[in-house]
């Protein structure tokens, strides 16, 4: 509160005192009060670290695993918001003067564009962002490297596989084969509505090696004739008698469908197939083997409203520590490989105080033996023409 808001609310209370007699005189001198309080509150809260991500269970556990930490060690607020992802509310808030938010959980590409519309601050990362706790700078201790200069890494969730434990009599798939192998392995599949993760696991399941983080995976797709051996073994197993296709487009549906038996396996997210696994007890149980790896990264906003505070609470709130504890609460790994270390060293780590998380964390060295890094400048390059020729694949079936 200002000095002169501090004169301002006395001066009001001595009015309604000499003019306490009067009823109609008070009531409206309470509610100017109740108006300039209300005034004084707003300004005092614009100063707060305002953060926008994507709402949910998500951002519950960056509010409690770092974001509150973090607001009480550095003495100062942070709000989260929901949005709904992209960075048109960014600009038509830049473009109006009036930029309400501090720091955004974006995809990698919106880093980019971002980064090179000068929407976002550019990091000098090693400088910004504090090393590991045995010295390792930050920039060698994020499990990739960032897409653009206006990024630091955030989470890394898995794009893999769950199956039923009820519908093969104790045997087990192990491997990305094995999702596609119906003699096996009889029974429908749910995958994604869209190519993307589709293709790549498809070559894997067809003897394409993979390389270091999938990069022979897209070094394939690339070449002639890669897309469509991708989206041949797909139909194949779709149109095969033995399996069949069930398409997901929301999150929630790949484990549904498993536990309602109308698929044997399914494609899906590792945060949705834990809740179900862990939290309901499903009888479903996830596969890591050729599973892809996706990222979440955070963007500090330029000329945001607290510039300055919300530079130093990005900081913390993604050094080694902090991004440990978002894994209490939701399946995803901490971008930071020391953050796993913390996560080993003090299981059972998850909330519920008897749930080990290593073994959950799609970057744990049990669980990235055969994976890929979905390439988002790949997508980005052809995502319209294979979607084109994916969907004309669907209508064939």
């Amino acid at each position: 509160m200002t000095l002169n808001n501090h004169f301002g609310v006395i001066y009001l209370y001595k009015l309604i005192y000499i003019k306490r007699l009067n009823g109609g005189i008070m009531r409206k001198l309470s509610k100017l009060l109740l108006t300039l309080s209300f005034v004084v509150s707003l300004t005092s809260s614009a100063f707060a670290v305002t953060v926008a991500s994507w709402g949910g269970a998500y951002t519950d556990s960056q509010k409690q695993g770092y974001g509150d930490p973090t607001a009480a060690a550095l003495g100062i607020e942070i709000n989260w918001v929901d949005y709904s992802g992209g960075l048109s509310e960014i600009k038509a808030q830049k473009e109006a003067g009036a930029i309400t938010w501090d720091i955004i959980d974006v995809f990698a590409f919106d880093t980019i564009n971002g980064c090179d519309e000068g929407i976002f601050v550019k990091f000098d990362f090693d400088k910004d962002f504090p090393a590991a706790p045995d010295g390792t700078p930050a920039s060698k201790d994020f499990f990739a490297p960032m897409p653009s200069e206006c990024a630091v890494g955030n989470i890394l969730y898995s794009w893999n596989y769950a199956f039923d434990t009820r519908a093969f009599d104790g045997k087990e798939p192990k491997t990305i084969k094995d999702f596609f192998d119906t003699k096996k392995f009889p029974g429908k599949r749910a995958i994604y509505k869209s190519a993307l993760t589709n293709l790549e696991i498809a070559l894997a399941a067809d003897g394409v090696n993979m390389g270091k983080g999938g990069e022979l995976l897209y070094r394939k797709l690339e070449e002639e004739g890669g897309v469509e051996r991708a989206m041949n073994k797909i139909k194949e197993l779709c149109t095969d008698p033995n399996g069949g296709c069930v398409f997901w487009s929301a999150g929630a549906q790949p484990p549904e469908l498993l536990v309602a038996g109308e698929v044997v396996m399914a494609t899906g997210w590792n945060g949705r197939f834990f809740n179900a696994e862990v939290g309901e007890g499903a009888p479903i149980k996830q596969v890591w083997h050729g599973q892809g790896l996706d990222y979440e990264y955070f963007a500090l906003v330029k000329g945001g409203p607290d510039e300055a505070n919300a530079k130093k609470a990005l900081a913390m709130m993604t050094n080694t520590e902090m991004l440990a504890g978002s894994a209490k609460y939701i399946a995803y790994a901490p971008y930071r490989l020391s953050s796993l270390e913390i996560i080993k060293a003090n299981e059972p780590w998850y909330k519920d105080g008897k749930t080990e998380m290593m073994p959950q964390m799609p970057t744990a060295p049990a669980n990235t033996k055969k994976y890929f890094l979905v390439d988002p400048f790949y997508w980005a390059d052809n995502g319209t023409e294979i979607g084109e020729k994916w969907e004309a694949m669907k209508a064939g079936l």
